[in-house]
């Protein structure tokens, strides 16, 4: 490894830490992250829906009582909170959440600060499974390298949920499971089961993770029962053993669970779900966050950026299938297609959006950005190719590293991404309303749910005030009000309320797709 090598993962990695830290409260705080908060104050939906929506006053740091820690709270009402209402989520962040806001606070940069506090973990993480896997230190470095400046990392590192802290465990798992094979030790494959434990509780779908560790272990092993495939049954079941009671939890609420979820039957067309999977692998590299109306006009230089890239995907693994043994081509394979494909099928098959959230598919995107990492190592450090091979493949890293540089320096700048997927048109809505004198805002859960009105409210200025109810309740309109908005109703709702109080209504802001609008009362 010479000088200017370890100089430039050195540079890279601090660019990571700093673009992981850098604007943490400049994204709108959305849906999803309310209910991190909501599930830190220990308070549930049914509780807070409840209490607020009874269509008088309230102020927002009223509203945020329910998005912070309560004295009369505490971490068994969290978990409570998540068993009867999100039992598909596994408690372990939002304990951990929950306590380093009782700490060091609860605004938006500090509890988001735990998901980039925990994402630095990937560096080390990535760099013990290249140990283990390619026995290099060199391709270890460049792999904590290539993800410091990934968009996809970076933006989830900012994000208030628990999927920085699955990454880690998938990494941490991984190479426990390699540690494990290697030693043949008992304590080695007890440590295994620990890890395998942890992130479970990390993250429900970390268990694809495992079954993709047992197809491993069972190929490599040439389907015969020995000690090893002994070893792994025994630690994997022990881990299983241990996440038995959150288990039980989900199968007695599967009908909770399926209602959470329903939003992800959502039909669309097979091509529709083609354009997704590419698109979420290229935002692992770059991330411009282009709109509908830019794709257009850079159709070209973006159609040959994305093949260029799945051409390289596709060629690393090829190449790894020659360069590398059977078994360490099999362990990224699985990686990659079973976890991937317990994901992508059920769509194909039933119908469904689960594939196209990026989010869900993070194990196979590690798999193809460990092929990725000794492609480039193999090719940039040790090349076999004559010099304009190589000099070719050094384009193709430095294009790699600085648009991803590029990318997360562009949205680090940006107040919304396409990661946050419900909401997004609050910060525009909030602009209109923080220009009223005196704004007044009436909305009802049953239409925009409690979490778009969290997300609303940290937009807002002190200034404006709710007005809440729930399914066709109309609430009387308090007076004293420069503006009085209606956000988030459904059309039948809004009739009903203009037909009572003798108002017309002024479209604001509405977007069917969005599922979110804005309207203004008047005479």
């Amino acid at each position: 490894m010479t000088r200017k090598f370890r100089f430039l993962i050195i540079v890279l990695l601090l660019l990571g830490i700093f673009f992981r830290f850098l604007n943490l409260d400049r994204k709108f705080y959305w849906y999803d992250e309310t209910f991190t908060s909501l599930r830190i104050s220990g308070y549930t939906e049914t509780e807070v829906v409840r209490q607020v929506a009874n269509g008088k006053l309230i102020s927002i740091p009223e509203l945020h009582k329910y998005q912070r820690p309560n004295p009369e709270k505490g971490v068994i009402d969290t978990i409570q909170g998540l068993a009867v209402e999100e039992p598909q989520l596994t408690p372990l962040y939002f304990v951990m959440a929950q306590f380093w806001a009782r700490t060091f606070g609860d605004s938006v940069p500090v509890i988001r600060s735990l998901s980039a506090l925990i994402s630095l973990l990937v560096f080390p993480s990535i760099y013990w499974l290249c140990l283990e896997l390619f026995k290099s230190s060199v391709v270890g470095s460049l792999a904590m390298a290539l993800i410091a400046v990934s968009p996809f990392h970076v933006l989830y590192a900012q994000e208030a949920r628990p999927y920085s802290l699955w990454t880690v465990m998938i990494l941490i798992s991984s190479a426990s499971l390699l540690r494990a094979m290697r030693l043949k030790h008992a304590s080695s494959w007890a440590i295994y089961g620990i890890v395998v434990a942890v992130g479970l509780y990390s993250h429900l779908l970390l268990i694809l993770v495992v079954i993709a560790h047992g197809f491993y272990v069972v190929v490599t092993e040439r389907w015969r029962w020995n000690k090893t495939i002994a070893s792994f049954m025994l630690a994997s079941s022990g881990a299983l053993l241990s996440f038995s009671p959150w288990m039980a939890v989900v199968i007695n609420n599967s009908t909770e669970v399926h209602d959470r979820t329903n939003w992800s039957y959502l039909k669309i067309t097979w091509i529709s779900l083609f354009n997704n999977w590419i698109i979420n692998i290229v935002r692992g590299y770059f991330d411009f966050g282009f709109t509908s109306e830019s794709v257009g006009v850079f159709f070209i230089p973006l159609s040959l950026l994305i093949l260029i890239l799945l051409i390289i995907i596709g060629f690393s693994i090829y190449f790894l299938k020659n360069q590398m043994s059977k078994n360490n081509f099999l362990f990224i394979l699985t990686l990659i297609l079973i976890p991937g494909l317990a994901i992508i099928i059920p769509d194909l098959i039933s119908g469904g959006v689960r594939s196209t959230k990026s989010r869900y598919l993070i194990p196979s995107y590690l798999g193809i950005r460990l092929a990725i990492t000794y492609l480039l190592t193999s090719q940039i450090l040790f090349p076999s190719a004559k010099s304009r091979q190589h000099k070719l493949w050094k384009i193709i890293t430095v294009v790699l590293i600085s648009s991803g540089i590029l990318s997360c320096a562009i949205s680090s700048q940006s107040d919304t991404w396409w990661n946050k997927e419900w909401g997004s048109q609050n910060p525009q809505i909030a602009r209109t309303i923080n220009r009223s004198l005196k704004p007044l805002v009436i909305s009802n859960l049953s239409d925009a749910s409690i979490g778009n009105v969290f997300s609303l409210s940290y937009l807002l200025e002190s200034k404006a005030q709710f007005q809440l109810v729930v399914k066709s309740n109309i609430p009387e309109i308090s007076q004293g009000f420069s503006d009085i908005f209606i956000y988030g109703f459904y059309k039948k709702n809004r009739e009903n309320l203009t037909k009572k109080l003798g108002f017309k209504l002024e479209t604001i802001y509405s977007n069917k797709n969005a599922g979110i609008g804005l309207w203004k009362l008047v005479k």
